[in-house]
Parts: C-alpha cells; sequence; structure tokens
C-alpha cells in the first residue's frame, strides 16, 4: 500500500468524522499507458477538496467539477469509465484509446475506514471487501499473495505494508533508513543487541528488538518479500546473521562496508555451511553508486538497490544507470 493511499484513508476518515460527505475513487482497471496503477486512490470531499491521485490530474479535475456542481448524491458504489474515445483521451490526457476504470464509493461511518486505519496501525496486511451493489464492508486479514481484483458484484482492495525490511545495526544510517523505507510501505524491523545504541531510539511505526541478529532472521522466517540489510560493521553481529538471510527466500540480503571488508566478509561466509550461488546473493559493497556521501545519501542509495532488485531489474541496467550517475 502506498503512503500517498494511506494518506487518503486517513483525510477521508476525518472529513467522515467532521460531518462532511466523501467518496473514495479506485482504480480498477486500465487500458494502454496509465499514470497511476490499479489500486490508486483518490478521495473527493464534498467542498471539492481532494486528496490523492488517480491519474495525475486530468481526471481529478472532472470528478472535483462535478462534485461542485451536483455535489455527492451516491449512496451506492459506481464504477465508471474514462478515456474510451479517441476525443476522451485527448480531454483527459489520456494516451489515444487508453482508458481508466474507477470505482466510486461513498464514504459513511459504516465503511469500516477507522477499524482499516487502526489495523493498518498494527500493521496488518488487510483485504476490505465492498459490495458494488449495496455499499457493504467487510475486513479480513490477506496473504501477502492477494492482489485487488473484481469478483462478481466484490471489490477487494488490499491495504497494509506488503513488504518487510530488516536493518541489523540501530546506528544513523539505520534511522534515516528506517524513515525513508517506512514512507515506502515497508513493516521495518531495527535489530541491535547493543544498548549503547538503542538508547534514545525513538522512531514511530519502526519495531526495535534487542535480540541477537541470527536469531531474529531465523524468527521472523523470511520470504520473498523480506529484505535483510546489516549495518553495524561488526562481523560477530553481522555474519551470522548474513549467514542465515542468505539460506533463506529473502529478495534481498546486503551488507555495508569497502570493498576491502567485503572481500573479507565473503572469505568468512566460506566458513559457514553456504555455497557459491548462496554467497553471490550477497550485496556488497552495499548500495547504487550516486555519489553519496551523508547517512541520508547513502541510505538513499541502499533503498534505490532494494528497489531494484525488488522490481526485477537486470544487473546490468543498475551497473549501467550507476555509472550514468557517477
Amino acid at each position: 500500500m502506498d503512503s500517498i493511499d494511506l494518506e487518503v484513508l486517513k483525510t477521508a476518515s476525518a472529513w467522515v468524522a467532521h460531518g462532511h460527505r466523501c467518496q473514495l475513487v479506485t482504480v480498477i482497471k486500465t487500458w494502454g499507458s496509465s499514470p497511476r496503477p490499479i489500486g490508486a486512490t483518490l478521495a473527493v470531499c464534498d467542498d471539492g477538496s481532494v486528496v490523492g491521485s488517480v491519474s495525475g490530474g486530468c481526471i481529478e479535475d472532472d470528478l472535483i467539477e462535478r462534485v461542485r456542481q451536483e455535489g455527492i448524491t451516491r449512496t451506492v458504489p459506481e464504477v465508471v469509465s474514462y478515456g474510451i474515445s479517441a476525443d476522451e483521451a485527448h480531454r483527459f490526457g489520456l494516451p489515444c484509446g487508453g482508458t481508466i476504470e474507477l470505482a466510486i464509493e461513498p464514504l459513511s461511518a459504516h465503511s469500516a475506514i477507522d477499524e482499516l486505519l487502526v489495523r493498518l496501525e498494527q500493521h496488518e496486511l488487510l483485504a476490505r471487501r465492498v459490495n458494488l451493489k449495496t455499499g457493504a464492508v467487510t475486513l479480513a486479514t490477506a496473504d501477502a499473495a492477494i492482489v485487488q481484483n473484481i469478483e462478481g458484484d466484490i471489490l477487494t482492495t488490499v491495504h497494509g505494508p506488503r513488504w518487510r525490511l530488516f536493518i541489523i545495526g540501530a546506528g544513523q544510517l539505520s534511522r534515516f533508513l528506517a524513515q525513508i523505507a517506512t514512507a515506502m510501505d515497508y513493516h521495518v524491523t531495527v535489530c541491535d543487541p547493543r544498548e549503547e545504541y538503542r538508547a534514545g531510539w525513538q522512531l514511530p511505526g519502526v519495531q526495535l528488538v534487542y535480540t541477537m541478529p541470527d536469531d531474529m532472521v531465523i524468527e521472523a522466517r523470511l520470504d520473498h518479500r523480506s529484505a535483510v540489510v546489516a549495518l553495524t560493521h561488526d562481523p560477530k553481529l553481522d555474519d551470522l546473521a548474513l549467514m542465515e538471510a542468505l539460506k533463506s527466500d529473502a529478495f534481498y540480503v546486503g551488507a555495508i562496508g569497502s570493498r576491502v571488508n567485503d572481500a573479507k566478509r565473503r572469505e568468512r561466509l566460506k566458513l559457514f555451511d553456504l555455497d557459491d550461488a548462496q554467497i553471490a546473493r550477497l550485496h556488497g559493497p552495499i548500495g547504487l553508486y550516486i555519489g553519496s556521501k551523508t547517512p541520508c545519501e547513502i541510505a538513499i542509495s541502499i533503498l534505490a538497490e532494494l528497489t531494484a532488485t525488488k522490481n526485477s531489474v537486470p544487473a546490468e541496467l543498475k551497473i549501467r544507470h550507476a555509472a550514468a550517475l557517477s
């Protein structure tokens, strides 16, 4: 769930709480090029206020104008399409022949938005099911493999963090990395058994654990939506955790350090129960080259590489892009 879509839900909840009528707009299907993906959301208030985006601006203008002229009169959800004709495609800024299909749902105290937000604060992954004929809403715990879909009259949307990031070390770089990753909708856990590094750690929405990092990795049962980043520079903390992570299904495992230290780390990992293919999965030195110097810039470079890996960007393209930035 994108952080902007979480903002949409929070704003819509506040509008309803203050007695406003509002409607939630969700992208349910696209044909051709689309500025926003399926699942993107927008909320429109009865006073014409808007939060979120479903097209980058063009369709938003039409939705707002309709609310200002007609008010919000829907009592049940409605599915509408934009951009069917070439004239509409030009008018709404869609590519010729492009189409976007939206579900427009009037919200009320019975829309389960408040309950959804409470459960999202607990880092749950949820399926919100809306009956498009009646507007009835149910919430249920979702599996990580679930995707938004429509079956009959039921629209199922997915909310909550689908990706997990485990950071070893609670230093300054970890703080920046955790902050940015949280905004990118990762459920972030920071692990550091060293009391002196944990002192003063306060980062809302980020879990801090005190166990040994390798124990945390084992207990986490890493899957293909998990990433592990080691940032302590301490082999006693990093190496065993990396060994466990490299044997798991984690889509990304990386460790900070110079090329010399990375080479030494790989030699140490050969002493463990790892084969060459598992060691080759290690990203190090960590991050894409962007000329980063400060902790915040380094965090961005790490998340850039992590994102490229998550999105299955070929290694040669990552190298080419890094070279262009150098």
